[in-house]
């Protein structure tokens, strides 16, 4: 007949290991949107020209402006980190949800950009763009391929934010455990970082 124990051992937390475990899911990142630069790359030196005009056709604007809104909601999150690490719950749960209204607006003016594409018919096997020459074609496949995974990882970067929102509201992320909100905060820069690659390759590509 077995007997509960005396006294209760602490649950263990893995922290070093759950970060390593976030770095190494975001060296797997890194490659997959490596070799998009990389195929990019080897493209753009085969078709210089073509690259140079489907450039003129995107939106610099909204393009810039993402990259101010994608920037600001990295600081955020820092401040939130920052902030749970001195035990200011209610400034982190401000800055998490003002992060949040970034993201909706980066994927806000993403959708602006793409819908303008997609009316002048600029879209894969869309009218307007089977006309132009085949590098062109390969930029725009690249675009799409590249800002739509990005835009997937935003999408997956609000999931996690809501969720980490709702730990801290219900302390299950504190001042002394704050490792969860650390790795999402991780996860977030990386959208960022991305994202300033993209700038330059695709809108400045002119």
């Amino acid at each position: 007949m077995s007997t509960a124990p005396a006294h209760a051992h602490p649950v263990h937390k893995d922290y070093q290991g759950a970060k390593f475990g976030m770095w190494l899911f975001l060296f797997t990142e890194i490659l997959l949107f490596g070799g998009l630069f990389l195929l990019y790359s080897i493209y753009r030196s085969m078709y210089p020209i073509d690259f140079h005009n489907g450039g003129k056709h995107l939106n610099v604007i909204i393009g810039v402006a993402n990259t101010v809104i994608l920037l600001t909601s990295s600081l955020t999150v820092a401040v939130a980190i920052t902030a749970i690490q001195k035990g200011n719950k209610k400034l982190t749960l401000a800055c998490l949800g003002v992060t949040i209204v970034f993201a909706l607006m980066f994927l806000a003016n993403k959708y602006i950009e793409w819908s303008a594409e997609i009316r002048h018919g600029i879209y894969p096997n869309g009218p307007e763009l089977l006309k132009m020459p085949n590098g062109e074609k390969i930029f725009y496949g690249l675009y799409y391929s590249m800002t739509g995974l990005h835009g997937l990882h935003v999408l997956a970067g609000i999931i996690a934010l809501l969720i980490t929102l709702d730990f801290v509201r219900r302390d299950k992320i504190t001042g002394t455990d704050f490792n969860k909100l650390e790795n999402v905060g991780l996860y977030w820069h990386l959208v960022d970082v991305i994202w300033i690659f993209l700038l330059p390759l695709l809108y400045l590509a002119a």
